[in-house]
């Protein structure tokens, strides 16, 4: 991991995801890009004339100087952090500056479930996670002791989850993570019995790894729903990370109805981690 991009907005939350980028960036040499993304209107951006450009200007310094002051933090001083300042437009921006940058994560921090979904002018996670082609990792409180020991990574097995576990390793890897894997198996018409899920499991294994060593590390848990399945067990297990697919700009998390990504980063307390399908 070379490089690892923040959004800020001056919050407790986005310091919160700072906070998470430096320990990380520590641990792998790495360097962190802080994005603000300052929210101006097309009109400001766009109409010509002396007395709107002098006021974009303006802003763009204005927001340029709260940043420098901001960054100004003690556990700052013995990690490469470079400022980046963009107008905020569409949140397909945050990846093109990640894709520019060539980071290899991005960090956001969370308010979750308190009732407010935004991260940072005018955004949430989903549409965060649905525009990101790299890993996004979500945390909502002040991680002290940074340590992803234990982490679950859910999933159904299907031949499309074997990209998104490939790019967890990679990371994990690097982590000296111990990697448990869950399949929630629910009622009514998803319903599968052990020997179907098995068989998913062995072509994911063989077609991933060419071995089947890893299915010890399979776990096949029973709940009303993919949410409530995943976070049941990721708490029984002592989980320090969740780990899940999505499929980004075609809705998150394709191998369970609905929106489990979305879900598990706005109600877990764990960090949630997303890799695109």
């Amino acid at each position: 991991m070379k490089k690892i991009i923040v959004p800020i907005d001056f919050s407790a939350h986005s310091e919160y995801a700072l906070k998470t980028a430096v320990t990380l960036a520590k641990k792998s040499n790495a360097e962190v890009l802080a994005l603000h993304m300052l929210e101006m209107s097309d009109i400001m951006l766009n109409v010509s004339g002396g007395y709107q450009n002098q006021k974009t200007m303006f802003f763009f310094q204005l927001a340029e100087q709260k940043f420098e002051k901001f960054l100004k933090k003690d556990y700052l001083k013995d990690v490469k952090v470079t400022p980046i300042v963009k107008h905020f437009k569409v949140f397909s921006e945050v990846d093109d500056v990640a894709k520019k940058y060539g980071a290899d994560l991005i960090i956001m921090g969370s308010h979750g479930a308190s009732g407010s979904k935004e991260f940072f002018v005018g955004s949430n996670t989903e549409r965060v996670v649905r525009h990101a082609d790299i890993p996004v990792l979500v945390v909502k409180n002040n991680l002290n002791d940074l340590n992803f020991e234990t982490v679950v990574f859910a999933c159904d097995f299907s031949e499309e989850c074997i990209k998104p576990y490939k790019k967890a390793l990679k990371i994990l890897d690097k982590m000296d993570s111990k990697l448990f894997m869950v399949y929630v198996n629910l009622p009514n018409d998803r319903f599968k019995s052990s020997l179907e899920i098995e068989r998913d499991v062995v072509n994911f294994f063989t077609k991933a790894e060419r071995n089947l060593d890893r299915m010890k590390d399979v776990h096949y848990v029973s709940d009303y729903t993919p949410e409530e399945g995943i976070l049941n067990f990721s708490n029984k297990i002592g989980a320090d990370l969740i780990a899940i697919p999505t499929h980004g700009r075609k809705g998150l998390s394709h191998f369970f109805q609905g929106s489990v990504g979305e879900d598990v980063a706005n109600h877990s307390t764990l960090p949630v981690m997303t890799f695109k399908i």
